[in-house]
């Protein structure tokens, strides 16, 4: 017993000796640890600065300022460890962070990818919140970005979530960004009708009675010759972006088109099929009437 007592005081004391001649390790993490706290919140404060030159995004500004601060802590915190010369802790640690970095990142795969769209989207700003835009066959007003998704109301009032991912890996068409709109109407006249006539009428209609962008020409062309039609396009801009708006000025324009048309002897035909009746056909319709009656 006294042997073991003997040898448990040794182990003790080794102890003790150790802890004092760790002493000045300790202090020197300790310190590093005091330091490494401040200069986190700086790092922040410069770094949030910085981002918000970039962008206004106060969810990315939060998100970017965060991670380096949990950066600055994270290193500092190795620092100390290796003050107190626990190398195989720092790398035991390290190793450990690689695998529940991997394993997470697996896991999470889709949101990291989302919010890392959101966070390109927030730098690039393909549109902000109230422009019309068409993203992955939705078209309308952007009502919400967030670092994930982005929330789109249709025209027709359903409420549509799209990943980020999808918005920035697909094409935009944004109608705000430039606003204006060009108003594309189809129609056609008569195989009889003059077309120069035509032409010089439907530009007056759109000239005279709707208020388009006079910057932009009113422009005609003639596509196809129809089944029963020859087929035009007309054209036309408007200094404005608003879907209710531009379905506006395109019903006023078909209605001004038809005024005109009529005032003018311009006809619009409706499609006519032709239907060819054999003789023996039109002889037996012919007996089944005489029968009927």
């Amino acid at each position: 017993m006294k042997d073991a007592y003997n040898k448990l005081i040794e182990k003790v004391m080794g102890w003790v000796d150790s802890f004092i001649l760790m002493l000045p390790n300790l202090a020197v993490a300790i310190l590093v640890m005091i330091i490494t706290v401040f200069v986190s919140k700086g790092v922040k404060k410069v770094f949030t600065k910085i981002v918000n030159k970039f962008t206004n995004n106060e969810a990315v500004v939060k998100l970017a300022s965060s991670t380096l601060t949990v950066i600055t802590f994270i290193l500092g915190f190795f620092v100390a460890l290796s003050v107190l010369e626990l190398d195989k802790a720092v790398t035991s640690l390290l190793a450990g962070a690689g695998v529940v970095g991997l394993a997470i990142g697996l896991a999470f795969q889709e949101p990291i990818l989302n919010v890392f769209s959101g966070i390109v989207m927030s730098v690039r700003e393909p549109f902000k919140i109230g422009d019309v835009i068409k993203s992955n066959g939705y078209f309308g007003t952007i009502e919400k970005i967030s670092l994930r998704s982005t929330k789109l109301k249709k025209f027709s009032g359903e409420d549509v979530v799209i990943p980020n991912k999808l918005v920035v890996q697909n094409p935009i068409e944004n109608y705000t960004m430039t606003n204006f709109r060009r108003v594309e109407i189809k129609c056609g006249v008569g195989y009889g009708d003059d077309l120069e006539l035509v032409e010089r009428v439907a530009i007056k209609a759109i000239e005279q009675d709707v208020d388009y962008d006079d910057s932009k020409p009113v422009e005609l062309f003639f596509e196809e010759f129809g089944s029963s039609s020859i087929n035009f396009e007309l054209r036309f801009w408007l200094n404005m972006s608003e879907q209710k708006n531009y379905l506006n000025f395109k019903s006023k324009a078909i209605k001004a088109l038809k005024k005109h048309f009529d005032e003018n002897d311009i006809s619009i035909p409706f499609p006519i099929r032709t239907l060819e009746v054999d003789k023996q056909s039109l002889k037996s319709i012919s007996n089944q009437f005489e029968l009927a009656e």
